[in-house]
């Protein structure tokens, strides 16, 4: 989704109100019910939440020049920075170290990386299209973020084909991105 973000797919930027800020809010910790004791550590009270929109329909959401969240139709999606901070509060997955380098470049995880020994799926189901962290065998902090294309009891009994769509990875241009 970011691999050749730059400033020019920027269309506009704006203030967002407060009521729009808490709507903000309330919709992401629906999505990450585990969000809500961090919540205001994310977006303060008194910050200045700006959305930017750019191509593809795609909506930053930005706090102390800081992307925090990216949305392209209806869920919110952390940033890596705050994935980072707060990375027990959004549901995890695993890959092999076989991936790694694919992660890194921005390539979908197959279903095998996912299952290889190495790799972790959770315990419970993840339905299809949750918005899941990816970390990697032997690394501490997670490499990408993405939605899964099938449930996970889906990804253990097939096996095969694409199971996580990637949205952004450490060195992509949304990591790199900086508002000067």
């Amino acid at each position: 989704m970011f691999r050749k973000f730059t400033k020019e797919d920027i269309h506009s930027r704006s203030n967002i109100k407060s009521s729009q800020q808490r709507n903000l809010k309330a919709k992401w910790v629906r999505q990450f019910p585990a969000l809500e004791s961090v919540i205001d550590d994310i977006i303060p009270k008194k910050s200045q939440v700006i959305l930017i929109k750019c191509e593809d329909k795609i909506q930053l959401y930005c706090v102390d020049n800081k992307v925090v969240a990216f949305q392209q139709f209806d869920d919110l999606i952390p940033s890596l920075e705050i994935v980072h901070k707060y990375p027990d509060c959004f549901p995890k997955v695993q890959v092999d170290r076989g991936a790694i380098k694919f992660v890194l470049s921005g390539a979908n995880i197959m279903c095998p990386g996912l299952t290889s020994p190495g790799a972790q799926l959770p315990e419970e189901n993840l339905e299809k299209g949750t918005i899941v962290t990816i970390y990697a065998e032997g690394k501490e902090h997670a490499l990408a973020v993405g939605a899964l294309e099938m449930s996970t009891d889906d990804i253990k009994s097939l096996n095969k084909n694409v199971g996580v769509e990637l949205f952004h990875h450490l060195g992509d241009c949304l990591w790199n991105f900086s508002f000067d």
